[in-house]
């Protein structure tokens, strides 16, 4: 017995003992997080334009507004082509326009932004319309294509370009080192890692443009769009193992899929996202890229600046701390005597 206890402590050292509950802390983080997220989603803050009569607009607002729960954030608009462009503008999630000479009104909703989310709205608008004795007619101005299965592709796509981020990070660590020898190793590394982002990036663009047909948007601004959300990603995972060595690996898959995945709006849009998830997902590069897609294939481009600072703030931050470690690192290197 004695010699099987040496025999563990010699197979499972400290070192790896300890990595093992980082593992199992992930793994329970990741089922808190994903659970937390999406097991009982319920809107709040739909932002919802309201055209309507003038006399009875006010009213209208202020009754929207005081629905139990607050699940919408109603705004008075001027006319139902102006709600609509606010809607395209990715400014208002949907907007009512109230029919004053009948009893159906039309609610215009974007199912681009995800099928969830204009379902929740109507749902929403539905329930109050009917305590009226109205109903609502459904009107969907930027639809999702037909081979975009509930608005989804742009998150599915943004998971795996971000999966490829932090693994092609994660094997070069394996393979010569978490932390590179010196700034021209870490240089090398960015170089690299840059050079796959652009592969990946394009390759995301083709599969689920071209050969897919599943997501209506360009291949060069998705192509550009995945570049930028593989190297933040990778940079950022670089960045970690710089810091904290194959422990950074683990740090890289908190942040990116235990915290941003959930939070990135793909299955459940940010209005029927938990406080927390909502709060930190569009700061997040899972968030913020998915986003960005969706915005290029439904909505002309529309509120890009914003999640792009995101991401290039990923990229840059992650990059200078992967050379601010290296450059570190070599100056704490004992230097060689000289004969």
């Amino acid at each position: 017995m004695r010699s099987f206890a040496r025999e563990v402590r010699t197979a499972v050292t400290g070192h790896a003992a300890l990595l093992v509950i980082g593992v199992l802390l992930l793994q329970l983080a990741f089922i808190a997080s994903y659970v937390g997220a999406f097991h009982h989603p319920e809107p709040t803050d739909i932002r919802l334009g309201v055209v309507a009569p003038q006399q009875a607009r006010a009213s209208l607002v202020e009754r929207l507004g005081a629905l139990p729960g607050g699940p919408l954030d109603p705004s008075a608009e001027d006319d139902a082509e102006r709600a609509a462009l606010r809607i395209r503008a990715r400014e208002l999630d949907a907007a009512l326009v109230v029919d004053p000479r009948g009893t159906t009104d039309t609610l215009l909703v974007a199912g681009g932004a995800g099928a969830s989310l204009a379902q929740a709205a109507e749902a929403v608008v539905g329930r109050a319309e009917a305590a009226e004795h109205r109903k609502v007619r459904i009107s969907d101005i930027a639809p999702a294509a037909a081979g975009d299965a509930r608005g989804l592709t742009s998150f599915y796509l943004v998971v795996g370009w971000c999966v490829g981020g932090y693994l092609c990070a994660a094997i070069i660590a394996i393979s010569a080192g978490a932390r590179p020898a010196n700034p021209r190793r870490a240089v090398i590394r960015l170089g690299a890692l840059a050079v796959y982002a652009a592969a990946a990036g394009l390759l995301g663009a083709v599969i689920t443009g071209p050969v897919l047909d599943a997501l209506p948007a360009g291949i060069a601004p998705l192509w550009g769009l995945g570049t930028l959300v593989v190297f933040a990603v990778a940079a950022l995972t670089l960045a970690l193992q710089g810091l904290a060595g194959v422990v950074g690996i683990g740090l890289a898959i908190a942040i990116v899929v235990v915290l941003g995945n959930p939070s990135a709006g793909g299955a459940y849009p940010y209005p029927l996202l938990p406080p927390f998830w909502r709060a930190i997902g569009p700061a997040l590069p899972p968030g913020a890229g998915t986003w960005s897609a969706r915005s290029l294939a439904y909505f002309d481009g529309n509120a890009l600046t914003g999640p792009l600072l995101v991401l290039s703030a990923w990229a840059v931050a992650g990059a200078l701390v992967a050379l601010g470690c290296a450059v570190f690192r070599e100056r704490k290197r004992p230097k060689s005597p000289v004969s």
